[in-house]
């Protein structure tokens, strides 16, 4: 694999549940959480049964089987100020043999696509502080900063 011409983006459906799964659990071991395969396929089948969120999925054809390399999870909000549809950029991930070929910058495209699309007023994703090479990323396609305001949590577990 040397380009992105040679993957496939789909919006992930149950038929793909495995596939995102198992880039799910790579994705929360990323960030420092045991591996728990189950629990994550469980966690995106609700997801997906229960239309909280759309996922688009870059998979490559092999001979006899489909390669997962890489998601992105959107979940629905609104800005009440606005009074417009957003969109939170939850979850993006690409499979450590995928990076450097434009996977994470296809599904960030797609993302904003389906954010015109649904004439939404447009995404917000976090990153962790040292998570430089995303930072990058996002700042080098149009994310700004937001420096306007202070982001609280109050976790109860």
């Amino acid at each position: 694999m040397n380009t992105v011409d040679e993957i496939n983006v789909v919006v992930a459906g149950l038929h793909e549940l495995d596939l995102v799964a198992t880039l799910f659990d790579k994705y929360r071991v990323f960030y420092n959480q045991e591996s728990n395969l189950e629990a994550g396929r469980k966690f995106i089948e609700e997801r997906m049964k229960e239309k909280q969120s759309v996922i688009f999925l870059v998979t490559q054809e092999q001979v006899n089987d489909v390669l997962p390399l890489g998601f992105v999870q959107l979940f629905p909000s609104f800005s009440s100020v606005s009074m417009e549809r957003l969109w939170i950029l939850n979850d993006l991930y690409v499979d450590q043999s995928a990076r450097r070929l434009g996977v994470a910058k296809l599904l960030l495209e797609k993302a904003k696509e389906y954010a015109i699309q649904t004439n939404s007023k447009g995404l917000v994703l976090e990153t962790a502080i040292d998570n430089l090479n995303a930072q990058r990323l996002y700042e080098s396609i149009g994310y700004k900063k937001d420096s306007g305001t202070m982001h609280y949590s109050f976790y109860l577990k």
